[in-house]
């Protein structure tokens, strides 16, 4: 692979991979763990999802920008097509949701850190953080499937 935009496209295409694999991997976990409200498995798997958001999701969620923008460039596509512009929005979004999702995942692992130590049940707090993180995912998860429709269909939206 010595053509730059196959081997940029290659990275985009892996980095979105990893970036939607990690999410809905770790969002189910997450979800599949909360439902039983042990603390013990709770902080085991939250804390597992943190790591998983800082090795895999920050790093393809920087890479997918950059190299999306060189590859439009690459492409012939200028940076304001219609279809890039609803992209941007989109992963804004996603961003926006994923943000304190991940502040949220540090409280409730936190949370049932402290439940574990104290031998008690998850407290309401952390129950509160999980409800406002399982509504966060819903747009961010709607935004990156709108995404791969765009980058796939490339489509004429408007003027």
């Amino acid at each position: 692979m010595s053509d730059p935009y196959l081997v940029l496209k290659w990275v985009h295409i892996l980095s979105s991979t990893v970036l939607f694999g990690t999410g809905i991997g770790t969002a189910f976990q997450l979800v599949w763990a909360m439902r039983r409200r042990d603390p013990r498995q709770v902080h085991g798997v939250a804390a597992g999802v943190v790591t998983a958001d800082w090795l895999f999701t920050t790093p393809a969620g920087i890479a997918q920008p950059v190299t999306g923008l060189w590859l439009a460039a690459l492409a012939g596509y200028g940076w304001g097509e219609p279809w890039l512009l609803l992209t941007y929005g989109l992963y804004l979004l996603a961003f926006l949701c994923w943000a304190p999702v991940l502040h949220l995942q540090i409280r409730i692992r936190d949370l049932a850190a402290q439940a574990v130590a104290e031998g008690t049940a998850l407290p309401p707090a952390a129950l509160r953080a999980y409800r406002i993180w399982f509504m966060l995912g819903w747009p961010a998860f709607a935004a990156l499937l709108l995404v791969f429709w765009l980058m796939v269909t490339k489509p004429p939206l408007w003027g």
